[in-house]
């Protein structure tokens, strides 16, 4: 079993999905037709979607946190210093883990606000 999308809403659609697109490398795709509101749909790896959805006034959770809500994301590790480089190139905040764990791993906030944990996918192993 794995997911099959994640939806995030924003207030900036466009900027929300040059950002996934610019650090994360995540592609736009097609979107349904049927959907009252500005919306882009990314592919994140086969058969996962991030569809990103406008929202009026919309905040973040206060509850985005390692300890609370955040989405966590396998990368290469041997590719952190780059990914790292391009998030703060779009002005994502680069977080500290609060606990140690054997496999390596950051946090980033990106332009909304969300929290993000990218875990070293080479190095993992559950706890």
């Amino acid at each position: 079993m794995s997911f099959a999308h994640l939806t995030l809403a924003t207030q900036d659609v466009i900027a929300s999905s040059q950002f996934f697109q610019n650090t994360l490398g995540w592609t736009p795709i097609s979107r349904p037709d049927n959907i009252d509101r500005t919306a882009a749909w990314l592919d994140i790896a086969p058969g996962q979607q991030l569809h990103l959805l406008h929202v009026e006034n919309f905040e973040v959770s206060p509850y985005e946190a390692e300890f609370g809500r955040h989405f966590a994301i396998f990368y290469q590790g041997s590719e952190f210093p780059a990914l790292k480089a391009r998030l703060l190139e779009h002005h994502a905040e680069l977080i500290d883990p609060l606990r140690d764990t054997p496999f390596e791993r950051f946090f980033f906030r990106d332009p909304n606000g969300y929290i993000f944990e990218v875990i070293d996918k080479e190095g993992y192993s559950p706890e």
